[in-house]
């Protein structure tokens, strides 16, 4: 299983987002919106201009900010 994780290099929470859906054994696709205009255009339509990081996509649901509960829920566990 791979989520999608918006990051930027200064997000704490991004790291920690990061680092929990390792430790679940889940692969991450990091897609930092500060280094490549393509992630941040795709930022943009996914979850809007106003939205900040970490928005994580994991099986097919969007999780705005590091919400453990909310990963949790979405994994079953």
């Amino acid at each position: 299983m791979t989520a999608e994780l918006y990051t930027t290099p200064t997000c704490g929470y991004c790291r920690k987002a990061k680092d929990y859906l390792r430790e679940l054994g889940i692969n991450v696709n990091e897609k930092d919106i500060t280094k490549n205009p393509k992630y941040m255009e795709e930022f943009q339509k996914r979850v809007g201009a106003s939205s900040g990081v970490p928005v994580i996509f994991l099986k097919g649901v969007k999780i705005t900010g590091f919400d453990k509960k909310k990963i949790d829920a979405v994994l079953g566990i």
